[in-house]
């Protein structure tokens, strides 16, 4: 019977507890100094059940420490070190007859050490405890700050490494990323500190070698902390030997030319102070005059201004030097049109011409060959009606013998004496053929003939004969011109 009871009201209180619960965010989150929101809402069940207390709880390291608590009866109390900084958020908390259902919090100018779970209890009748929990996490925004190592940078002819500028992010949690924005050509150095408070302090460093041409070079450092960036810059101040040159020398000094100078330009941090003159193994011209950096010659240009010519520019760091070698001809030098618009204006006329003529050359070759193709293809497909007529035989040489007469032969002397040559020269690779009985031998007939003359006989025949002469210089040349019978 005893057994019986205890099981009904277990069932009950089973029931019961099945209707209520409590809501709460799983994770939050605020930044040092900030305030945070958490959040507790009791769901009731139907009938409800009388709710006796809300108790809130900082849990860490397997500790719970109290820190607010809500009674309907004793009202409201938040104990230290909360006491200045956590309130209910509902005004219906605080009341003679107090509404408990939501008892969210308010976490005002939260602290590292805050960063903790947080349980929120409700003790109810006859239901019993019911709780929920929350993580809050704090978040530390760093101090971020950009310096130079030292307001002036010296650089040295020995050409050392050194710290130019510091990038520094302090006490930042989570830690933060840095890195370097410049077009110096140096290097950066990390260095990472963890804090006891939990936070992590960041520092890089970026090593150059100072020079003339780091002056003035921008620095850029760049902070990233969840997914903030944080930028600061530094120009570059950088103290350097003047950097020489003297102008003014055109390679044109000639006699009798009028208003010539020098001048010694220097590139100097800080600027320059003091300029000096001289000659090597020499002395300055009678006819100078010194102006601030410049030499001015008065009067015409005379042999005595040649030599070379220093300059000595010192600044507060040092001093250095630069020259010209002078040289004076009698005469001026001859100036033609400007060399390089000239030369680049003549390389492309040069190349549009080469192009051209290369152009040219191919469309007229394959022009001739399309033309040759043509002709070729146009003859192989005439009939044989229409096809030229082959070359007449060629006539054996006993035939033109025979009908050959002194009329067909012309014969031209020359008053100028020539040496004996050969009869006739075969050019073609082909042996001569003389006029004889034998039959063409298979030449065909673009194939050059030459022939043998008699000339002795012929020089006793006075229709033949132009002209006479000693044996030795008679060089006569003979026409031979075909029958026409």
């Amino acid at each position: 019977m005893l057994a019986s009871v205890w099981i009904v009201l277990l069932a009950v209180n089973i029931e019961a507890g099945d209707g209520q619960s409590v809501q709460m965010d799983s994770i939050k989150s605020g930044f040092v100094g900030s305030q945070v929101e958490l959040r507790c809402i009791f769901v009731n069940s139907n009938p409800p059940v009388k709710i006796s207390q809300v108790t809130w709880q900082k849990f860490l390291n397997g500790t719970k420490q109290n820190v607010a608590i809500a009674n309907p009866s004793l009202g409201v109390s938040v104990l230290p070190p909360f006491k200045e900084r956590v309130t209910f958020k509902q005004a219906a908390v605080r009341h003679r007859t107090p509404s408990l259902e939501d008892t969210t919090i308010m976490f005002s100018n939260l602290r590292l050490s805050d960063e903790a779970a947080y349980i929120c209890e409700y003790t109810t009748f006859p239901a019993g405890n019911r709780e929920n929990m929350v993580n809050l996490t704090v978040f530390a925004r760093p101090q971020t700050r950009m310096t130079l190592t030292t307001p002036t940078i010296v650089a040295r002819p020995q050409k050392r490494k050194m710290t130019v500028a510091t990038c520094l992010s302090a006490n930042g949690k989570p830690q933060s990323v840095i890195k370097w924005d410049t077009r110096l050509k140096g290097e950066a150095t990390f260095q990472e500190t963890q804090n006891a408070n939990g936070t992590v302090t960041v520092r890089s460093n970026y090593v150059v070698v100072p020079s003339r041409e780091t002056h003035k070079q921008k620095l850029t450092c760049i902070v990233t902390y969840n997914n903030e960036r944080i930028t600061d810059s530094v120009v570059l101040n950088v103290q350097y030997e003047p950097e020489v040159k003297i102008e003014g020398f055109d390679g044109n000094w000639y006699l009798d030319r009028q208003d010539v100078s020098l001048t010694c330009k220097a590139d100097a941090n800080p600027p320059v102070t003091v300029y000096q003159w001289k000659v090597v193994n020499g002395s300055l011209p009678s006819t100078v005059e010194i102006l601030n950096n410049s030499l001015i010659f008065k009067g015409a240009v005379t042999y005595e201004l040649a030599g070379t010519y220093v300059c000595a520019a010192t600044n507060g760091i040092g001093t250095r030097t630069g020259l010209v070698q002078v040289n004076v001809t009698e005469k001026p030098m001859a100036r033609g049109p400007p060399g390089g618009v000239l030369g680049v204006l003549g390389g492309v006329v040069a190349a549009g011409l080469l192009i051209a003529i290369a152009v040219t050359v191919f469309m007229v070759c394959r022009r001739q060959q399309k033309t040759r193709t043509n002709t070729d293809n146009d003859l192989t497909d005439l009939p044989p009606a229409h096809k030229p007529a082959p070359p007449p035989p060629k006539k054996r040489s006993s035939d033109l013998k025979g009908h050959l007469t002194s009329d067909d032969i012309q014969v031209l002397t020359l008053d100028k004496k020539l040496p004996l040559q050969p009869p006739y020269y075969d050019m073609v690779p082909s042996e001569s053929i003389p006029f004889t009985n034998k039959p063409n031998s298979g030449h065909r007939d673009c194939d050059v003939q030459y022939a043998e003359l008699d000339t002795a006989s012929l020089a006793y025949s006075p229709s033949t004969r132009s002209s006479m002469h000693s044996a030795g210089d008679l060089v006569e040349y003979a026409t031979i011109q075909p029958s026409s019978h």
